[in-house]
């Protein structure tokens, strides 16, 4: 089965707290590894959860609040002390780009390896990488500063081959991969045999949404919709919901509600606030309205 699984490396809110780091997560698709925002100690994250760095090419911002990039500049040099050849992919707002030319400017930092940059659009949607089984898109968030969330789609998946029926039939080897895409097989005595009477049905297609710093608006809606796996920022407690919506920020409960009217399958909350030591109430508040919901822990895998 292709693994597709977010490890949270972080999940806090402005500040680290009570063991808790500011926002990163890795995305495992079949061993391609995506790092999605990169807030302090990411690096350290990484090394302590048993993550090659040098294996991520592609690596996604939000926005340029510090708790979503203050890590990066870390990071890319560590690459670049550590010798790495292979081109990285970074996808930021525009603005990253000025940050980062001027930092390696200063620290007379000639990076070893080709980094490149792609702009996002904080005002639509836009497809930004695109591979024959993996979709990543961008889509606007609400929050004081342009922001964007993700979207990961998974491609069509293969079905499974009947293994007892193949074999009786004795169809050569190189066939199998054309059965598992729907293709029928044509026998050497001229007879057609259905790829779907040799196969059990594909599973579907599964996808990852994440949905960083927003108040709640259905603007990004569309974009989040039937997602597998969804989350979603919920920085506070519903009781504190004026603060969220002064902040630019959700509550635990509305960050419920979202999943319910877009009809994720389940949805995996963060970005904590660091007024909350015991996480327990926000899990409590979400599970009233959408009962499929998870805190993210840090060093924990979810699968997609």
């Amino acid at each position: 089965m292709t693994r597709f699984e977010v490890l949270i490396l972080g999940n806090s809110s402005a500040t680290p707290m009570y063991g808790r780091h500011p926002t990163a997560q890795i995305i495992n698709y079949n061993e391609q590894l995506f790092l999605v925002d990169c807030g302090e100690g990411t690096q350290m994250q990484l090394f302590r959860y048993g993550i090659r760095s040098n294996k991520i090419n592609h690596i996604f911002i939000s926005h340029l609040h510090g708790d979503h990039y203050l890590g990066l500049v870390g990071l890319l040099s560590s690459q670049h002390l550590m010798g790495r050849q292979a081109d990285l992919h970074l996808y930021g707002p525009a603005a990253l780009k000025e940050i980062l030319d001027l930092q390696f400017k200063h620290s007379d930092t000639r990076l070893r390896y080709a980094l490149i940059f792609h702009p996002t659009n904080p005002e639509h949607e836009d497809l930004l990488l695109e591979t024959p089984m993996l979709k990543v898109r961008s889509f606007p968030l609400r929050h004081r500063i342009a922001c964007t969330g993700f979207r990961f789609d998974e491609g069509r998946r293969s079905a499974t081959l009947k293994a007892e029926e193949v074999e009786r039939l004795r169809i050569p080897t190189p066939y199998l991969k054309l059965l598992k895409k729907g293709i029928d097989y044509l026998g050497a005595d001229g007879t057609v045999y259905p790829a779907k009477d040799l196969t059990f049905p594909a599973p579907a297609s599964r996808s990852y949404a994440y949905c960083s710093d927003t108040v709640l608006t259905d603007a990004y809606f569309d974009a989040i919709r039937e997602v597998d796996l969804l989350y979603h920022e919920s920085t506070f407690l519903h009781e504190m919901v004026d603060r969220a919506k002064e902040t630019f920020h959700t509550t635990a409960l509305e960050a419920a509600q979202v999943a319910q009217i877009v009809q994720a399958r389940k949805l995996l909350l963060g970005h904590f606030s660091a007024r909350y030591k015991d996480l327990q109430p926000l899990l409590d508040e979400s599970r009233a309205v959408f009962a499929n919901t998870v805190l993210s822990e840090e060093g924990k895998w979810f699968l997609v």
